[in-house]
Formats: structure tokens, C-alpha cells, sequence
């Protein structure tokens, strides 16, 4: 899980929540017909944008802004080299019987231990990576298009009430009610798109690049395995995709 995340949104939202609360009821700022505006509104035409089958994956897409696993790369490394290590010495069907945890990494291995030749299995790990990209992109579409559609939502829930207000300004009790919509549309609006939508875009753009940066390590390590390379050589050419700090030593 990535506490940042679950912590970040609940700060965020618990700050609000607490300062609306020293100034008096909080269910003051509960008003059904502006959720339905603001909420309902911005779904329903982000289903406009999207085919309704990207619409559904995006939800899955959000569950990596807080249930990322995020692997370290320099573990990666250790096992690339350690794994180069079995084939250069023991020939690549020594690695069939290796424990491999990574799953990009185990499915690379068994492709160059069924034998395939080095350029299939590295088309076949692109495309992968590839497509991974592909399924993030449109997940951050749908929540950039959900920051940026919800503000506007509540804009229009804003004249909503204005317009309700103004229409019934001979009956004092209606006019509390529709400036109550009026004014929490605009609210709701900028919570959804301030404190959750446009802040997940940006954590899942940092979770897709964190993991293409990964997965093109373990392409290379793939690459380097079948061309017999040196594990000393690979372990080089791969502390290229981790800072300095991180990088092992020779003399550690």
C-alpha cells in the first residue's frame, strides 16, 4: 500500500472536515442535490468522453495510486545479476528451477529458457511494457478529465441554485435551500478536483514511470542474460537506471 497516498488524502480531507467543524454543524455541508449535480454530473459525461469499458478500467487504474507495490530497483539488480550468474555458468536451462518473484521477470526468464530467440522475447516483454503504459494513460485521462469537469459541475450547480433562488425570491424559505445548492456545488466541485482527482493524475503518472523504468530494467537484464553477457557487465549497465547513492559497490 502507498501510505503517502492514504495518508495524504486523508490529512487533506480531515483538515477540512475539522475546520468546517469548529465553525459549527458539519451536515450543514451536506446537501443531497449538490452531490448528485456535482458527482452524477461529472460521471455522466466523462462517459461521453470514454468508451464505457475504459470508463470501468479506470478504477482499477486508481487502486495503483494506493495499492502500488513498489519494487526496488536495486533488489531487481541483485537478482538480474545473481540470475546471470546461474546461466553464464550453468547454461540457461539452469534458470528453470530458480525462484524468480518478480512476475515480468519470471515471464522473461521462461521465455529464453523455452528457447526462443532473443528478439521475439524482446518483442513480446515491449509490447507488454507497452501496453501497461497504454492502460495507465487512459486511467489518468479519466481522473484529469474528472478534475477537470468537476469544478465545472459545480459551477453549473452554482447557477442551478442561483436560478432557484431568484425564481422564488417571494418565498423567503425557498431561498436558503437553493443557495445552499448553490454554493456547496462550487465546493464539492473544488474538493473532488483539489483534493482527489487531479492529485491522483499526478501519483499515478509517478507509479507508471516507476514502473516502466523497472520493467525496462529487467527487459535489459533479459537481453543481457541471453546474450551471455558478463554479470559483472550487466550489473554496470543496469546501476545506469538507479541513482548513485542506491548503486552496490564492489567493495560492499
Amino acid at each position: 500500500m502507498d501510505i503517502a497516498s492514504l495518508i495524504g488524502f486523508l490529512l487533506g480531507i480531515g483538515i477540512i472536515t475539522a475546520a468546517i467543524a469548529t465553525g459549527g454543524d458539519v451536515m450543514l455541508f451536506v446537501n443531497l442535490p449538490s452531490i448528485l449535480i456535482v458527482i452524477g454530473g461529472t460521471f455522466g459525461v466523462s462517459l461521453m468522453r470514454i468508451p464505457i469499458s475504459d470508463f470501468l478500467r479506470s478504477f482499477g487504474v486508481l487502486g495503483k495510486a494506493f495499492l502500488n507495490k513498489r519494487e526496488d530497483p536495486a533488489v531487481l539488480i541483485e537478482e538480474a545479476v545473481r540470475l546471470s550468474d546461474v546461466a553464464r555458468k550453468n547454461g540457461l536451462l539452469a534458470l528453470e528451477n530458480e525462484t524468480i518473484e518478480n512476475e515480468f521477470m519470471r515471464k522473461g526468464i521462461n521465455l529464453c529458457v523455452d528457447g526462443h530467440d532473443p528478439a521475439f522475447v524482446k518483442k513480446m516483454l515491449s509490447q507488454e511494457i507497452n501496453q501497461m503504459i497504454s492502460r495507465n494513460e487512459v486511467g489518468q485521462d479519466m481522473w484529469k478529465g474528472v478534475g477537470d469537469l468537476a469544478p465545472a459541475m459545480g459551477m453549473i450547480g452554482t447557477l442551478v441554485g442561483l436560478v432557484q433562488m431568484l425564481a422564488n425570491m417571494s418565498d423567503p424559505s425557498s431561498i436558503g435551500p437553493a443557495m445552499a445548492v448553490a454554493l456547496l456545488t462550487t465546493l464539492y466541485g473544488a474538493l473532488i478536483a483539489n483534493c482527489f482527482a487531479l492529485p491522483i493524475v499526478d501519483k499515478l503518472s509517478k507509479v507508471m514511470l516507476y514502473e516502466k523504468t523497472n520493467k525496462e530494467l529487467i527487459l535489459e537484464t533479459i537481453s543481457g542474460i541471453q546474450e551471455g553477457m558478463n554479470p559483472k557487465v550487466l550489473e554496470s549497465l543496469l546501476n545506469s537506471y538507479i541513482s548513485d547513492k542506491k548503486r552496490k559497490t564492489d567493495n560492499e
